[in-house]
This record gives C-alpha cells, structure tokens and sequence, in this order.
C-alpha cells in the first residue's frame, strides 16, 4: 500500500463559497466607489484588487456587467424589488444569479443603483475608478504627461500610469486614438483585454467592442501580444482584431474611415443597416431595435454628423418605407 496520500479534490461547496466572496467584495468597491466620496488611491487599491487573480477580474467584471444592464428597465425594476442581487451569470442568455446578503441593502444599495444607472446610461461603469472617462456621446482630448496624447470616443474610460521605467495606460472599454510622443527609453503600452499594443512613437487607436478588440495603426509601427500569443506587428493602414480565441490575421482598411468619429463623422460604404444600427447606438442613450429582416440587411453608404446621431434615423426613414416608433429607451424601425 502506498503511503502517499492523495490530495482532497476542491470542494464546489468552497469554490461557490469563494465566488460569493469576491462578488460580495467587488460590490463593496463599487459602491464604495460610486458613493462620491472615493479618493484617487481607492481608485488605485480597487484596480489593485481586481489584479489579484483571474476569479478577481471575473468578480469585477461580472459586477460590472449587472450594472451596466441598469440601463435596461427590466433589470433596474428587478434590482429595485430585490436588492439581494449580487451578481450576474456571466453568458449570453443573461440569466440571473440571486443572494441574499444584509449589506447590500439599504443606503448602500441605493447609491450603487442611483450611481449604476446613470452610468449605464451616460457612460461607462468603469468611469468610477478610470483617471479619464467619456459619456455616451462625448469626445474628449487627453493631454498625457510626456506630451503625447489622447483621444477618447464615446463611452470610454482610460487610466494613465507613468514612471521613470515606463508608459502604461490601461483602456477600461470604449475606444481611443493615441499620437505618442517619442521616448525610446520609455515604450508606451496600452493594455486592453488581456492585451497589449507597444509604440515609441506613432498613432493609433484601440477599441473594445462588443466581442472583439481592434487595434488600428494610423502611422508608424505598433506591436500587439495577445495573452501567450506570439506578438504581432502592425504597420500604418493596418488593423488587428482580438477575442477570446486570441489574434487574427492583420488586414488592411480604410483607416480615415475607421477613425472619422475624430473629425465628428460616422461613414460608411454599403455597411448593412443592422451594423450601422450597431455602431449608432455607441453615441446615443437607449436602444435601435429593427423589426423588419428586410431593413436590416439593406445597404448604407454616407457620411453622418456624430453631434447629430439621430440624422441618420431621419434619413432611413425619409429613404425607405421604413416607420420609426420612438419609445421610451427604445427606438423601434419597422
């Protein structure tokens, strides 16, 4: 008989023990941090804590993403009636995961959904510990330390880290174009999703989308590693997309048009309404929702003024038999 002993196998009981744990920690961080009192070093401790481990940053994340569907009625009418809510099943079928817990009740749980639901809505959740944040619509410049700069999009929040070693920002979600300033000493580093894109000196832009990463490089040279990837180098008029299955093959585009939203204006050239939809809502409050199959796959081509998003509803509707039903959070196009 052997006398080595062989090793307990993890307990579910003390794995779901764990998850409840850190979901009940990260709700405390954001309502901590949403409660108008945070100072920058909480910003800095929570950004730590999530850096811990991969269950931290699930924590975090999926915290986030409930609330962020406070935008959504139905879940700021269920949080409201069931302030037990600490997290959200993480998954596309956007089920719900219920606890009781006494602390997240009360004072505590009105700040978190007061300050949830206005940033569900104007911007993003991570506007409360990001250095730099965007509502949904805004753009904004960011003069950085070394003199380069930042170009935020809607809906984006960007936290700045600079040292004598090194130059790191890391893109929290949105989408943000970056002309660095040369420091061959100091590499300039973006980290987004598990990612990072190293520059001297260039432009370029990162966006998070839905799911998948870009990187687009608009002049000089950038490389991209992705996770355990081997690293990737982009060239001007290149651009790379990432997901959870890691990098594709880099692909030449139209970068003046990717990156129009700088100059104010969305374009597009024969883009399916569906995704022209899409990417509209990135700059205005409440949801596009298209009824008809035949409109969703009908082609768009123009240029549209960002500071006036709803031209473009105007516009389908004027050029098809389209009929727009403006509904509260909602626009319907039938």
């Amino acid at each position: 008989m052997s006398d080595r002993q062989e090793k307990p196998e993890p307990s579910l009981h003390a794995s779901s023990q764990r998850d409840r744990r850190l979901s009940d920690e990260a709700i405390d961080w954001l309502v901590r941090l949403a409660s108008g009192r945070a100072t920058p070093r909480d910003r800095l401790a929570f950004l730590a804590w999530r850096a811990r481990s991969p269950e931290h940053e699930q924590a975090a994340h999926d915290t986030e993403a409930l609330l962020r569907d406070l935008g959504d009625t139905r879940a700021a009418d269920l949080l409201r009636q069931n302030p037990e809510i600490v997290a959200r099943e993480a998954g596309p079928s956007h089920r719900w995961r219920i606890g009781r817990r006494a602390v997240f009740t009360g004072a505590a749980a009105a700040t978190a959904v007061a300050a949830a639901a206005g940033i569900g809505m104007f911007g993003p959740v991570a506007a409360l510990y990001a250095d730099h944040a965007t509502s949904v619509g805004e753009r904004r410049q960011v003069s950085l330390p070394d003199g380069s700069v930042a170009f935020l999009n809607t809906a984006t929040a960007l936290s700045v880290d600079y040292s004598d070693a090194h130059r790191r920002l890391t893109l929290h979600g949105g989408e943000a174009q970056f002309e660095v300033a040369k420091d061959a000493a100091r590499p300039f580093i973006v980290t987004a999703r598990g990612a990072e894109t190293r520059a001297v000196g260039t432009i370029f832009t990162v966006r998070c989308g839905e799911g998948e990463t870009d990187v687009t490089v608009s002049e000089g040279t950038v490389e991209v590693r992705v996770g355990a990837h081997e690293a990737v180098r982009l060239d001007a008029g290149q651009r790379l997309s990432y997901g959870a299955a890691g990098p594709r093959a880099p692909e030449v585009i139209d970068v003046d048009a990717a990156t129009a939203w700088r100059r104010g204006k969305l374009i597009f050239n024969r883009r399916p309404l569906q995704e022209v939809v899409t990417e509209l809502e990135r700059y205005r409050s409440g949801r596009i929702v298209i009824l008809s199959e035949r409109l969703k796959t009908l082609q768009v081509t123009g240029v549209f003024d960002l500071d006036d998003p709803d031209t473009l509803l105007r516009t389908i509707e004027e050029t098809t038999k389209a009929r727009l039903v403006h509904l509260p959070l909602v626009t319907l196009i039938r």
